[in-house]
């Protein structure tokens, strides 16, 4: 059976999308989402969880290994 564009929208009324829940980070003070990690300093419920600045520098080494080796 066909529905009606009415019909169907009234269906789809909860298909929107919210504005994602931001928190402030405890240690930095930058906006992060609510209950995730800061991606800023790899703070978490009091506690460092990643180690942001040796990811960086592993990153970057990865990459200068790729250009190198593609150069």
């Amino acid at each position: 059976m066909r529905h009606t564009r009415a019909h169907t929208g009234n269906r789809r009324s909860h298909h929107g999308l919210k504005n994602q829940a931001l928190g402030f980070c405890s240690k930095c003070g930058s906006a992060k989402p609510a209950h995730a990690m800061c991606p800023h300093c790899g703070f978490y419920r009091d506690r460092t969880v990643v180690d942001v600045q040796a990811a960086l520098l592993k990153k970057t080494e990865r990459q200068k290994k790729r250009a190198a080796k593609t150069a």
